[in-house]
């Protein structure tokens, strides 16, 4: 597995893609994909089941994993 420069928790920049220039805060790394899940980017709509918690079901938006090489640590 890979080391990174970027952890759970820090402030970082998209530089590529739909969310080009968004600053948000990193939510998940997940190391063997070389991915990382960035709070309100490449958000997605899944469907849900009905289940007890949530016993109507439907759609929830859900943010989907990025590569690592499309952030950057943010300044400030």
């Amino acid at each position: 597995m890979a080391k990174f420069k970027i952890k759970k928790g820090d402030l970082v920049e998209v530089i590529t893609g739909d969310d080009k220039g968004k600053k948000a805060k990193i939510l998940q790394v997940l190391p063997k994909t070389s991915q990382v899940i960035v709070e309100g980017c490449k958000v997605a709509k899944k469907a849900v089941k009905p289940t007890d918690k949530n016993p109507k079901g439907g759609f929830v938006d859900k943010e989907m994993p990025i590569h690592i090489s499309n952030v950057k640590k943010a300044e400030g």
